[in-house]
């Protein structure tokens, strides 16, 4: 049985875990290897290993805590497709996983360094197949968008937490992704003034 008191919960999985799947179903390749940087509870990733059962979902993130709650609630629902956690921290030169048909990362780039986002990018660069696919999900700032109160308070938050965290401007993200061979496909509009930032790996 499951150890109960290692499985964490995010209550905005449930808010957003539908919308993030609709968006993977038309950007995922149909089969392969999808491979989820900072993965945290686990609880995304278990809906969508049920959800596309044609792919196999390598959860990861560099936190004990998560790791352990990522494997609580697999045990509970047992997925054939879904993989034990890997240790990744993406500011490491060594990843212990050296191909991914695609990547996913959600509420990753805004609650870490910046230096971990240029780290993504460049193992994408290096693990991810030509045509293979980068999925990127947060809040983002926009260049002639306003920043909603909601985005302005949550940054102020974030920064007071961690001066090193902050919600970043989404162009700064495209850039530092092309450096890497990463190029944008499309920017689509997510409910609760989130964005996801589909990128190709040419």
């Amino acid at each position: 049985m499951p150890n109960q008191d290692l499985k964490l919960h995010s209550p905005s999985t449930l808010r957003n875990r539908d919308p993030i799947l609709e968006l993977l179903r038309d950007v995922l390749p149909e089969s392969g290897t999808v491979l989820e940087i900072a993965s945290g509870s686990g609880e995304h990733i278990l809906h969508f290993a049920s959800s596309l059962p044609a792919l196999t979902w390598q959860p990861s993130d560099p936190s004990p805590q998560a790791r352990e709650s990522i494997q609580a609630w697999s045990q509970e629902e047992t997925q054939n497709n879904l993989l034990p956690p890997l240790d990744i921290d993406t500011t490491s030169e060594t990843w212990p996983i050296e191909y991914a048909d695609a990547m996913i990362a959600i509420n990753m780039v805004h609650i870490s360094p910046w230096a971990a986002t240029q780290g993504l990018f460049k193992k994408a660069g290096n693990i991810l197949p030509s045509g293979g696919t980068l999925v990127l999900y947060g809040p983002y700032r926009q260049e002639g968008r306003p920043f909603v109160d909601s985005n302005a308070e949550f940054d102020a938050y974030l920064r007071a937490k961690n001066p090193a965290w902050g919600i970043r401007q989404v162009e700064d993200v495209i850039n530092a992704a092309n450096q890497y061979g990463l190029t944008l496909t499309s920017i689509v509009e997510m409910p609760a003034n989130n964005l996801s930032v589909v990128f190709c790996h040419t």
